[in-house]
């Protein structure tokens, strides 16, 4: 019994300090691409929730870059997920809301600033309350 555990343990070290084959390193990063992708999505929603809850005139941008940012902080999958939230919205809204062009392209300017890295709160208006 206790020569199977010796023999256990040291298949368990020797394969962990082995080099992965390419497959493996493959499904890795699909799965950390499609892990940041939902909490991308998770980032993007919490930002939509805090506008709505806000109700804060003018804050529609600060919101849109805060969400794009924090979603493209957590790689690769968080940023497609932003893009592919961002654009899905504005295409939505440039149909059914009837705010103009000069608007969308407003919003996408800050959703692009926010997915770059830029600084949400050159978008926050003054007086929107310190909680978010």
């Amino acid at each position: 019994m206790r020569l199977w555990l010796c023999i256990a343990l040291l298949c368990t070290a020797l394969c962990a300090s082995a080099e992965r084959p390419a497959i493996v390193r493959g499904i890795i990063r699909a799965g950390q691409f499609v892990r940041d992708a939902a909490g991308g999505a998770k980032d993007m929603y919490r930002a939509y929730k805090d506008m709505r809850e806000a109700n804060y005139k003018g804050a529609d941008k600060y919101f849109h870059a805060r969400g794009n940012y924090e979603a493209a902080r957590r790689g690769p999958g968080g940023a497609w997920a932003a893009r592919v939230i961002s654009d899905a919205r504005e295409t939505w809204q440039s149909g059914v809301s009837g705010r103009g062009a000069e608007d969308t392209r407003a919003d996408q300017e800050a959703n692009a600033w926010g997915r770059r890295g830029g600084d949400p709160n050159r978008y926050r208006p003054k007086g929107l309350p310190s909680k978010y």
